[in-house]
């Protein structure tokens, strides 16, 4: 009884960890049976082009190998040792002896090292540090590069599948249409002309379609090389459609939050300390260093030392011409600077009137124009159908409906484009 007891006191604690190991198991085993394609969005697409992108990739060893410098210019030099042998009797063997070396030969050793003067150590360590702060933000405008480029790639696949959809449903709708004239062409209701030219017209529909399909693989094959090339299967496809943003802020905001946020700016600004301090480095490798030497010396069987010194008198040599150089640098890098800041004020200037002028026209879409093509569209093809309207009509029709809806499509991946490089111009995606 006691063991049976035991039994059914242990069993339901077994039962409850074999369930606690094997829910995982079951969890894990689930989530590998769930396939199906992979759709990004725009964040995360960006994320992995941040990631995988192999020209940004190779741009941020730049760091790293400026980094590496940092190590070589603040190494010191390295001690010399000196030696030599005097007055030994290669010649005469039989005066090989010690007590010939002892008192006829001389024998030196000795150790010399460079003392760098002027501080230059500190000053190429600077120089090195300063010029790595310069490229950390050139690689900062690297990555600012590549996601306006995946963003707008990203608005070319979405553009792409949105013509495709419209054409699909276009071929759809036009080989209903088609199918009704063949019945009315049974009837009697239309002529064999009429009906040969929707035949034909089927065959823009369909030429339509196969260019759309087209357009949106190689979309997002162009959208994969930016991502990086295997972060995605070749079957991946995008997520979310084209859809109206409106952006609020004026230029003025925008201006000042991209001349605190441009990485290239930034690097403009940071190439001013960096030519600082190359032209303090200048200056302190005007300073000659000192190189001092002792040596230990046995000759006539006496042991001796000696300290020696020298110094480079600086009368012609004084690196003057570099110190200029150096400092003309400085000016230069401070006009850079300028340029830089009025080139920002100029893109995000440009970039907002683009929106501006991309908006306007999608609001001129959405005033009406997109309801009136489609209310001509439906009203044509009513009156065909009935025969109250000629094929030409209806075709017209037809034709002014897809350019209409096409045209805002374009229309409206124009204006997102135009966001995404206002994005850009201001240096951040958050937009104030």
């Amino acid at each position: 009884m006691r063991v049976q007891r035991v039994l059914f006191a242990v069993l339901p604690l077994a039962v409850c960890v074999a369930g606690a190991s094997f829910a995982p198991r079951a969890a894990a085993q689930n989530a590998s049976n769930i396939q199906g394609p992979v759709r990004l969005t725009l964040d995360q697409a960006i994320q992995l082009a941040l990631q995988h992108n192999h020209a940004l990739l190779a741009a941020r060893t730049t760091i790293q190998q400026s980094k590496a410098e940092e190590i070589t210019a603040n190494l010191r030099p390295n001690p010399v040792l000196l030696g030599d042998a005097l007055f030994v009797p290669f010649f005469q063997p039989s005066d090989m002896n010690s007590d010939f070396l002892n008192t006829s030969s001389e024998f030196d050793l000795g150790v010399s090292y460079l003392f760098e003067r002027g501080k230059k150590r500190q000053h190429r360590l600077r120089a090195a540090q300063d010029q790595t702060a310069v490229t950390e933000a050139q690689v900062a405008d690297n990555e600012r590069t590549v996601t306006f480029q995946v963003a707008s790639q990203f608005i070319a696949v979405q553009l792409a599948e949105s013509a495709l959809n419209l054409a699909e449903q276009d071929l759809k709708d036009f080989q209903n249409t088609v199918n009704i004239s063949q019945e009315r062409y049974r009837a009697g209701d239309i002529s064999e002309d009429d009906l040969l030219k929707m035949k034909l017209q089927l065959l823009q529909f369909q030429t339509d379609a196969s260019q759309a399909q087209l357009a949106k693989v190689q979309a997002l094959n162009d959208l994969r090389q930016l991502l990086g090339y295997d972060s995605v299967p070749a079957d991946y496809d995008v997520a979310g459609a084209l859809e109206y943003q409106p952006i609020k802020g004026n230029l003025e905001d925008f201006q000042a939050k991209a001349l605190a946020t441009r990485p290239d700016l930034r690097a403009a600004q940071r190439s001013v300390t960096a030519a600082q301090s190359q032209y303090e480095l200048a200056k302190a490798q005007g300073k000659k260093d000192v190189t001092a030497q002792m040596n230990y010396t046995h000759v006539s069987a006496a042991n001796t030392a000696s300290i020696f010194g020298q110094i480079q008198i600086p009368i012609f040599d004084r690196n003057q011409g570099e110190i200029a150089r150096a400092n003309y640098a400085i000016a230069q890098a401070q006009q850079q600077k300028q340029a830089t800041s009025n080139q920002v004020l100029t893109d995000v200037r440009d970039a907002y009137e683009s929106v501006q002028s991309n908006n306007q026209v999608i609001q001129l879409y959405q005033s009406g124009y997109l309801d009136e093509s489609k209310q001509d569209l439906d009203i044509s093809e009513y009156a065909y159908r009935r025969g109250a309207a000629s094929l030409l009509d209806f075709l017209d029709a037809e034709r002014s409906y897809r350019t209409t809806e096409l045209g805002y499509r374009q229309a409206l991946a124009s204006y997102l484009t135009a966001v995404e490089q206002l994005r850009e111009a201001v240096g951040s995606r958050s937009l104030p």
